[in-house]
């Protein structure tokens, strides 16, 4: 059974309020947090063990070498310009997917998500993202972008979940996706 994080070891700036547990559309609850430096060595294992597939599609290719530099940069935030979620199987305490952005310009963050293949489509990448923009437009955000191959059919459902909203434009392969935020 999963845990929350001892308050005493947070990391400052660690924004407490995004902590929450959710109900999947199939039943699945899952425990979202920030992410910790001490996440580090359950993801170093996430990108090694992950199936080529969600692999390339992720990175748009091959996966980057696992390093300490690699996953310092993922893990050790400032919770404003660099924020991250993770969701976390309250039944196993495994971590089963992570939504992130980073500073792509004044007002706009690139975003990435990775869920593992196991829970998909079950909401959990819509419901990392909306948490996500909520945090981003908290914080001066004004619109999201991601990259990703046209071909990867998790994140174009992800898209078509958005309703029509932002655009989206396909040159060789690569689809590029913009979405602006609404500050609530």
């Amino acid at each position: 059974m999963y845990r929350t994080p001892d308050p005493a070891a947070l990391p400052p700036g660690y924004p407490r309020e995004y902590q929450r547990e959710e109900v999947l559309r199939d039943g699945r609850r899952v425990f979202v947090r920030p992410i910790l430096p001490g996440d580090a060595p359950e993801l170093a294992d996430a990108i090694r063990t992950a199936d080529p597939d969600t692999l390339r599609l992720r990175f748009l290719g091959g996966p980057p070498r696992v390093t300490d530099a690699l996953l310092a940069r993922l893990t050790v935030l400032d919770y404003v310009r660099r924020f991250a979620l993770v969701a976390i199987d309250v039944a196993s305490g495994d971590g089963v997917g992570v939504a992130r952005y980073e500073p792509a310009g004044e007002g706009v963050a690139e975003i990435a998500v990775v869920v593992r293949p196991g829970w998909r489509r079950a909401g959990l990448g819509t419901r990392l993202i909306l948490l996500l923009a909520r945090a981003a437009a908290e914080r001066g955000v004004r619109t999201f972008r991601a990259s990703y191959l046209a071909e990867n059919r998790p994140v174009a459902a992800l898209v078509e979940d958005a309703g029509g909203l932002g655009r989206q434009v396909i040159k060789q392969g690569i689809a590029e996706y913009s979405l602006a935020l609404v500050d609530r």
